[in-house]
């Protein structure tokens, strides 16, 4: 055997030891060039409907009817007042000036003062928000605690009775008018039978005793450790809130019972009933997960339709959240505040959006290897 031959395999072996780690890198480095490229195109995603809601908010206030230098000075002030404050505000510079100094303030965190209230906005929606934040959440708990059981009774015995009455009632729930269920609500509950508290979030005798630390009442009053005041906020949160619930209830489970149904037709569910696995066991521990990420998705598209603003429940219940701050200003045409607040909703939307996709890409395999 010649040297040549004999050395070739040490060589072969010696490039392939080379090699490996080389492989081995590829990869790593191809999930972190995903993981680069994802966030750079979320972050772009994020820049342009960013860019795009400050644009629809500032044309809104400019093709709205209203004159808001009228709103300050009054349709009797001199017109050498009136002049001044349109001076004032910048509304004499062109609109594209008037754009760049609208976004300048708005990613400083200058949203103006309210013309009805005479605070900075910002104070105005940090005081009525928590209260609608507060509302939102212990309804979309309630939908969802008992929307996704419902949901697996659906699918379990779809198409049959313990179905089409879950259905019917989540139908029921989804579709009545929630004002009317809330006038209902208070006729029955608060007016007759005295169940649950009144409009409101905490009466009068305990409002000023209760120190505003995350001016979330539920959470302020057990903190204070005034549970006689922590009651009376739950009875008052109670019957709003289950109303809410009852609407994310019936969406939920209705999505809940669609997904898993899908779930169902699926081969491995045939495989799983081979091996011997009950109906039960394979919705609870297969089929759900499977369907975890769709249904995270509904869950957090109806938590932010509830987090935006429950204008009608808010109205009927005068709860000081953030739809009656919104239903509030637009009938006093307290544009900056209308505007401001609008701005906000989007905002929610579109963090609760990344939020829930960034979970689901976590929870599905697929998604997240894509």
């Amino acid at each position: 055997m010649s040297r040549a031959e004999t050395t070739a395999p040490l060589v072969d072996d010696l490039d392939d030891a080379i090699a490996a780690p080389k492989a081995a890198a590829r990869p790593a480095a191809l999930a972190w060039r995903r993981r680069a490229r994802w966030l750079v195109s979320t972050l772009l995603t994020v820049a342009i409907t960013l860019a795009g809601l400050l644009l629809v908010t500032f044309v809104l206030g400019r093709v709205l009817p209203t004159d808001p230098v009228l709103r300050i000075v009054g349709d009797r002030a001199p017109q050498e007042l009136y002049d001044r404050v349109f001076r004032e505000m910048g509304l004499h510079r062109p609109v594209t000036e008037q754009f760049t100094l609208f976004v300048g303030d708005m990613l400083r965190g200058n949203f103006g003062r309210s013309l009805v209230t005479g605070n900075p906005i910002a104070e105005d929606i940090l005081r009525y928000f928590p209260a609608t934040f507060e509302l939102a959440t212990l309804a979309i708990a309630i939908g969802v605690l008992l929307g996704i059981p419902l949901g697996v009774l659906c699918a379990r015995y779809a198409g049959r009775l313990p179905d089409h009455i879950a259905r019917i009632a989540s139908l029921a729930g989804h579709s009545v008018p929630i004002f009317w269920l809330g006038i209902v609500g208070l006729l029955v509950f608060y007016a007759n039978l005295g169940w649950v508290a009144g409009p409101g979030r905490l009466d009068v005798a305990y409002r000023y005793s209760v120190p505003a630390v995350t001016h979330l009442m539920l959470v302020d009053t057990a903190l204070a450790g005034e549970w006689e005041a922590f009651g009376n906020a739950f009875s008052h949160i109670v019957l709003p809130a289950g109303l809410l619930g009852l609407v994310a209830l019936g969406y939920v489970t209705r999505m809940t019972r669609s997904f898993l149904l899908w779930q169902l037709r699926q081969d491995y569910t045939t495989v799983l009933r081979l091996k011997g696995l009950s109906e039960a066991a394979i919705l609870w521990r297969h089929s759900l997960r499977n369907a975890a990420g769709p249904i995270l998705s509904v869950i957090a598209l109806t938590y932010a339709y509830l987090l935006e603003g429950a204008v009608l429940t808010e109205t009927v219940f005068a709860w000081p959240g953030l739809g009656m701050y919104i239903t509030d200003s637009l009938f006093a045409a307290d544009i900056p505040a209308v505007l401001t607040a609008t701005l906000l909703v989007g905002l929610i939307f579109m963090l609760i959006n990344i939020t829930a996709e960034l979970i689901q890409s976590a929870l599905d395999p697929r998604t997240r290897h894509s």
